[in-house]
């Protein structure tokens, strides 16, 4: 839940500080694309920190419902831990929405919460194809990376770049939400709920198809290690079938 709160509330502090009213970004960075590459920078960079951090370490640095429910079909968590992660990320996801709310006052307002939206010129259809293809990559990258001891740590750097470059390249298109969670937040304060189902099921969608390209060894013979996206060895991995390049103490199932 702290996780996601972070998340939520960094995250949009970025909006703000780049697209609100009394942004002090705008006068110096006039190219709305250089800032959708700043707050994607911010944005994304506040997941990875999370997962570096103690909190991160410990939990596994699952802030998104989608990625959770992947490692869950993946036999790497428990169905009652599936369950908890999911109810918390939402809940921490509407907990940094308000903190941001409190914190910003009428600039929260001015960009709308950080509400995800279908860009103007873009259908909904093109929103849920983005957004899709977005957490499809990404998931994908994902379990790549854990799949091989070299690459284990390096996912949070990795990730942080690719969102980055999602959110540059997808935030006019559907606003780069990738994450139920993070729009279900903004989507509760603001109480906006028009084009909330996108943000539930596209990202939900894109993160299954790796899964099964995964499974179907689209992306070779690779064995998952862990479900978390940064281990270390003074932290015990709490996931089922930890495999990581040193001792993981694992968590029986």
């Amino acid at each position: 839940m702290s996780g996601t709160a972070i998340l939520l509330f960094f995250g949009t502090s970025a909006i703000v500080m780049n697209f609100g009213d009394s942004s002090p970004i705008k006068p110096l960075i006039s190219d709305q694309n250089a800032r959708h590459l700043l707050t994607g920078m911010l944005f994304a960079g506040t997941a990875s920190l999370v997962a570096i951090s103690p909190f991160g370490k410990l939990s596994g640095g699952h802030l998104n419902p989608s990625l959770t429910l992947s490692f869950w079909l993946l036999k790497m968590m428990h169905h009652r831990d599936l369950i908890g992660y999911v109810i918390f990320q939402f809940v921490g996801g509407v907990l940094g929405s308000v903190l941001a709310m409190i914190a910003w006052g009428r600039e929260f307002w001015s960009v709308s919460g950080g509400l995800t939206l279908p860009g103007p010129g873009f259908s909904v259809l093109q929103a849920f194809a983005a957004e899709t293809v977005m957490t499809f990559i990404l998931m994908a990258l994902i379990l790549c990376m854990l799949s091989r001891h070299n690459t284990l740590r390096l996912t949070p750097l990795i990730v942080w770049i690719l969102i980055t470059f999602e959110v540059l390249l997808g935030a006019s298109i559907s606003g780069t939400s990738l994450n139920p969670a993070r729009s279900f937040g903004p989507a509760v304060v603001v109480h906006e709920w028009q084009a909330l189902w996108i943000y539930f099921i596209a990202p939900t969608l894109g993160a299954l198809l790796a899964v099964a390209a995964y499974r179907g060894k689209i992306f070779g013979n690779l064995e998952l290690k862990t479900a978390k996206l940064f281990h270390t060895d003074s932290y015990e991995c709490i996931f089922l079938n930890c495999k990581g390049p040193h001792r993981i103490r694992v968590r029986a199932s």
